[in-house]
């Protein structure tokens, strides 16, 4: 009986342990199903696509799907992430689907059948330089998983555009002085200095793909595009801080020091290097074996080619940003290097000018016999110590004008300089002033 009562408590005690294992998980993707955004399209071949529910089924026929996942940017562990993965995805992918798409690293490969490409960065989820972007693609379906937004990645009716709009300034314009209203959108200064920052269109102008290849050559598209943007807005940035550099003083340069601005903007490079080149070492192993599939059409091959050469040219891009923050940062050491040079000098200058003067104190302080001028209790030596200080000041006047004699002659000589030329100026001046009468009655050229 005893034995019965034993097993029936371990029974109660192991479905207490489950279901609380359950409320955990249920609680867990409570939590964080809200943090993950999703969005799935169904396209028809013949340039339309549509809205659809997230059932993860693939197309037939012309038709095929789009599933994406945007992973949140934040100081979230990489196991988060794949739990994330999990509650959208599974079923029906299974585990090593979710592995091949959430790890890090670059990776290109066929994983259960499908065609599975990455470019995972490594590093916090919360910096702006960390990147993912991954793929699953078949005939009729394509899953990606990104971080964070990506720009121009999907979809929007059209119509919606602001780059098809007429823009208009937000202050009314004057034309030789009638006031004059101009019609179409406003554009703010901030949205206008946001899309000169872009180096594409929007959603709404994004072609809609006929085919899973323009689909796959458009997700690669808007990850070049990103790193482009993220590039020319480090352009922008160091063209502010060169100006400020110029313009600022020492407050300026010691605050740059002190927040070790441009290391920490060279890591971030380093980072963006790392990104680029995990793209060159997948995107082309990508076409290759995207080449061999039937339903992937040859001109997209070629759009992928062009999408690599871009990567390469961009990397290139991302050397001479890196070269540029070494040549400031080398400006700011060197120029705190002078600083520290220059405060030496101070120092060095006064233990100059007061060696002589302790050495001379020195000598009159020693407690032997024969020191002039040591007789306190001789009255004819009253003026010792007057006698001393002369001394001192004579030789200050010398250390002195050793130090100020080179700056004093070279400022003469620099004035005298100057002097000669204007003096010299002027006389040809009152000399060219007599010739245009000669020219004249020569008619030819002056010779000088």
């Amino acid at each position: 009986m005893q034995q019965e009562d034993r097993i029936g408590g371990d029974e109660s005690d192991l479905e207490s342990l489950t279901s609380a294992s359950v409320r955990d998980a249920h609680r867990f993707r409570a939590q964080y199903s809200g943090m993950v955004r999703q969005r799935a399209y169904i396209f028809d071949g013949d340039g339309k696509y549509y809205n659809k529910e997230w059932d993860l089924k693939e197309g037939t026929g012309k038709e095929f799907c789009w599933y994406h996942v945007e992973l949140p940017k934040g100081n979230q562990k990489l196991s988060h992430s794949a739990q994330h993965l999990i509650d959208a995805l599974c079923p029906p992918l299974k585990l090593q689907d979710i592995l091949s798409l959430v790890s890090n690293g670059p990776f290109c490969g066929h994983v259960d059948g499908a065609l599975v490409f990455r470019v995972n960065s490594p590093g916090p989820a919360s910096s702006s330089f960390t990147f993912k972007i991954a793929a699953r693609i078949t005939e009729n379906s394509v899953i990606t998983v990104s971080l964070g937004r990506v720009p121009r990645l999907g979809f929007s009716p059209m119509g919606q555009s602001l780059l098809s709009e007429v823009p208009s300034v937000d202050s009314p314009s004057y034309y030789r002085g009638e006031h004059k209203e101009r019609s179409g959108i406003v554009i703010e200064e901030h949205v206008l200095e946001f899309l000169l920052t872009m180096n594409h269109s929007e959603e709404a102008d994004n072609p809609v793909p006929t085919s899973v290849s323009n689909l796959v050559v458009h997700i690669i598209d808007t990850h070049v595009d990103q790193l482009q943007d993220v590039v020319t807005k480090l352009e922008i940035e160091l063209d502010a801080v060169e100006l400020e550099m110029d313009r600022g003083g020492f407050a300026m340069k010691k605050q740059m020091l002190d927040d070790r601005r441009f290391p920490k903007l060279h890591l971030n490079l380093q980072r963006l290097l790392q990104v680029i080149a995990h793209g060159e070492q997948v995107f082309p192993r990508v076409k290759e074996k995207c080449s061999t599939k039937h339903w992937f059409l040859a001109e997209d091959i070629n759009s992928l080619e062009e999408l690599i050469g871009r990567l390469r040219r961009l990397k290139e891009n991302v050397g001479f940003i890196a070269n540029r923050v070494n040549a400031i940062q080398a400006g700011l050491d060197s120029w705190q290097a002078e600083q520290i040079n220059r405060k030496l000098y101070y120092l060095s200058f006064l233990s100059i000018i007061f060696l002589p003067l302790s050495i001379i104190t020195g000598v009159f302080g020693m407690n032997v016999g024969g020191v002039p001028w040591t007789g306190q209790s001789n009255p004819e030596l009253a003026d010792g110590f007057r006698n001393v200080m002369y001394i001192c000041l004579i030789m200050l006047v010398v250390v002195l004008s050793c130090f100020g004699f080179p700056a004093l002659y070279s400022r003469i000589a620099s004035w005298w300089r100057m002097r000669a030329m204007n003096r010299s100026w002027s006389l040809n001046r009152r000399s060219f002033q007599k010739r245009p009468n000669i020219v004249q009655e020569r008619r030819g050229y002056l010779r000088l």
